[in-house]
C-alpha cells in the first residue's frame, strides 16, 4: 500500500433492478481526511450505490477496494467488519435502553459476558477524539435528537468505522446541533477517515465538505473540489442539467384570518396535553412557518388542524365559522387541505396505483363516484390531468404509487390537494428528501396559493425553507409557542436559540 492508495475505491458499479440501470459504471474515490459530498436528484442512484457499498445490495458489475485490498460486502455486518458504518436518516436505537445498552446491541462479548466497564472507557475515548460527548446512561427516549445522532456515529466507531456514511445527517436538527454534527465530522477527518455526506441542503454540503460528486441517471456527471465559487444555484444546475430559476415571493397584502386556532391543548392527556394553550391566526395571502425541532408538537398541531385530533379544550374557526366538532370530513369541506409528513405511510398507499391514490380521500364523491358506483373514466380523465399539470414522472397512470420517486410523490399529494382549490394548505416537512428541482417546484406551488390570496401554513426543520417561503414564523418549544416572529427579523441563531427552549438568549 502506498500513501497514495486510497482509503475507499469503488469501481465500476453497476446495478439493475429489472429494466432499470440504478448504478452505469460508477467509479468513488475516498481518501483519509475526505469529506465528501454526494449530490444528485431523487432517483439519481447515489443511495443505491451506499446500499451497495454497506451491503444492502449486491453489485451486479464492478469492485470495491478498501485500502487498497479487494474486499466482498454481501451484507451490512461484512460491511462494519470492513470498516463501514452507515447512518441513516431514521435513526436505529433501542428507545428504551441506555447509550451503552445501544452501543453493546449485537455484540458477541467474552465467554457469554458484555464487559460494560470496557465499553464505557471507549466510549469516553470516542467523545475525547472525536468531539461526541455522551452520558452512557442516559435513556435513549429522553435524550435530544441531536445526541440520538451522536450516539449513531459513536455506535459505528465503537465498530471500528474507518468510513462512515452519513445519510441526510441534518434533516432533524437545529442549527446549534447540525454545527455539533460538523465539528464531530471534522473531527474524524481530522483522525484520517473518511465520511461520505449526503444532503439536499447544497448551503451545509459547501460549508462541510472538501471535494463532491454529482450523479444524474445513475452516471457520475461531476467530481469536483469545493471552492467559493460554487454557489447553492450552480450546484443545483450541475444535479439537475440545466438552469434553475428560483421563485421569487413578491410582496402580498395579508387579508383577514382563514384559520383560527385559539387555546388549542391537544395529544397526550388531559393531564400532560402534547399542545398547551395553543393560539395562531393564519390570513388570507401570508405563508406561515412552523419551525421546531421534531417531536415538539408539530404532528399533534398538524392532525388538529386537519381534523384527525380531537383537543381537550381550544376552540378552531374556519373562514369566520367555529367548528364545534372538528373531523377530517367537516374541516375537509370547510376548505383545509393536507399534505402529510409522511407521504409513504399516511399520504399514499404505496401499493396501491397511482390513479386510486389521487383520487382515494375523495373516492364517495362526484365525479368520482355516483350512488356508490365508481366512475373509472372519471377518476383516469382527472389523474391525467394532474400528472401533465405537475410534471409528474411516471410510467402510466396505473403503475405501484411505491416506484415513484420522493419528489413525484410529493407533487403527487400537492396535485391531490390543490386540485380542490383549499381555503388554507397544510403541508408538513415538504421538501424533505427531495432534489432541488422539485423543491423549487413545490415552494412555486405555496407561493401561487398565496398570490390567490389563500392561507399556507408550512411545518418545516429546514429553516432555509421557512426564511425562504414565509411571512411570519411561529417557533414550537414542548407544545408550547415560544415567539411569532416577522421572517424579515428571523435568524438562524435566534430561531435555533427558540427551538432549543431558550427565549430569553433569542
Amino acid at each position: 500500500m502506498t500513501e497514495t492508495t486510497p482509503l475507499l475505491a469503488m469501481r465500476g458499479i453497476c446495478k439493475y433492478f429489472g429494466a432499470n440501470k440504478a448504478n452505469d459504471s460508477v467509479d468513488l474515490t475516498l481518501h483519509r481526511g475526505d469529506i465528501l459530498g454526494l449530490l444528485g436528484e431523487n432517483g439519481a442512484g447515489k443511495t443505491t450505490l451506499m446500499n451497495v457499498l454497506f451491503g444492502t445490495y449486491a453489485a451486479d458489475e464492478g469492485a470495491i477496494e478498501i485500502e487498497g485490498e479487494p474486499v466482498t460486502i454481501h451484507t451490512s455486518a461484512d460491511a462494519i467488519a470492513r470498516g463501514v458504518g452507515m447512518v441513516h436518516q431514521h435513526f436505529h436505537l433501542v428507545q428504551r435502553h441506555t447509550v451503552i445498552g445501544n452501543l453493546m446491541v449485537g455484540q458477541k462479548g467474552r465467554y457469554g459476558l458484555l464487559d460494560r466497564a470496557a465499553a464505557k472507557k471507549r466510549l469516553a475515548e470516542i467523545g475525547e477524539e472525536y468531539n461526541l460527548h455522551l452520558d452512557p446512561n442516559a435513556v435513549v427516549s429522553r435524550m435530544t435528537v441531536g445526541e440520538q445522532q451522536r450516539l449513531e456515529i459513536a455506535k459505528a466507531l465503537y465498530r471500528g468505522a474507518r468510513i462512515l456514511i452519513l445519510d441526510e445527517p441534518t434533516a432533524v436538527l437545529t442549527p446549534q446541533e447540525a454545527e455539533g454534527l460538523f465539528r464531530a465530522m471534522r473531527s474524524l477527518a481530522a483522525k484520517d477517515m473518511g465520511v461520505i455526506f449526503i444532503s439536499h441542503k447544497l448551503y451545509e454540503v459547501r460549508e462541510i465538505t472538501n471535494r463532491m460528486m454529482i450523479m444524474r441517471q445513475g452516471v457520475v456527471t461531476s467530481t469536483l473540489d469545493n471552492s467559493a465559487d460554487l454557489t447553492d444555484r450552480r450546484l443545483g444546475e450541475l444535479m439537475c442539467g440545466h438552469e434553475l430559476k428560483p421563485p421569487v415571493k413578491p410582496p402580498s397584502e395579508r387579508g383577514g384570518p382563514l384559520l383560527k386556532l385559539e387555546g388549542i391543548f391537544a395529544g397526550g392527556s388531559e393531564d400532560r396535553p402534547v399542545l398547551k394553550d395553543f393560539s395562531l391566526d393564519v390570513h388570507a395571502g401570508e405563508i406561515v412557518g412552523i419551525a421546531g425541532v421534531s417531536g415538539n408538537g408539530q404532528k399533534e398541531l398538524a392532525d388538529v388542524i386537519a381534523g384527525v385530533l380531537q383537543p381537550h379544550a381550544g376552540r378552531m374557526v374556519i373562514d369566520g365559522q367555529a367548528i364545534d366538532h372538528p373531523s377530517v370530513d367537516v374541516v375537509k369541506k370547510m376548505g383545509i387541505g393536507r399534505v402529510p409528513e409522511d407521504r409513504m405511510v399516511t399520504g399514499l398507499i404505496t401499493t396501491l396505483p397511482l390513479s386510486d391514490n389521487m383520487v382515494l380521500p375523495r373516492i364517495n364523491e362526484r365525479p368520482f363516484s355516483r350512488h356508490g358506483l365508481i366512475n373509472r373514466g372519471a377518476i383516469r380523465k382527472f389523474v391525467k390531468e394532474q400528472i401533465e399539470r405537475f410534471s409528474i414522472k411516471t410510467a402510466g397512470i396505473d403503475v405501484r404509487t411505491g416506484t415513484l420517486s420522493g419528489g413525484n410523490l410529493q407533487k403527487a399529494l400537492l396535485a391531490r390537494e390543490l386540485a380542490f382549490d383549499p381555503l388554507v394548505l397544510l403541508v408538513a416537512q415538504p421538501t424533505r428528501g427531495i432534489d432541488v428541482g422539485a423543491m423549487e417546484f413545490v415552494h412555486r406551488q405555496f407561493l401561487e396559493q398565496r398570490a390567490r390570496g389563500r392561507g399556507v401554513i408550512v411545518i418545516s426543520e429546514d429553516l432555509e425553507e421557512l426564511f425562504t417561503l414565509s411571512d411570519r414564523i411561529a417557533v414550537l418549544y414542548e407544545g408550547k409557542i415560544m415567539a411569532v416572529l416577522p421572517a424579515a427579523e428571523a435568524t438562524s441563531q435566534k430561531v435555533g436559540l427558540l427551538m432549543a427552549g431558550y427565549r430569553e438568549a433569542a
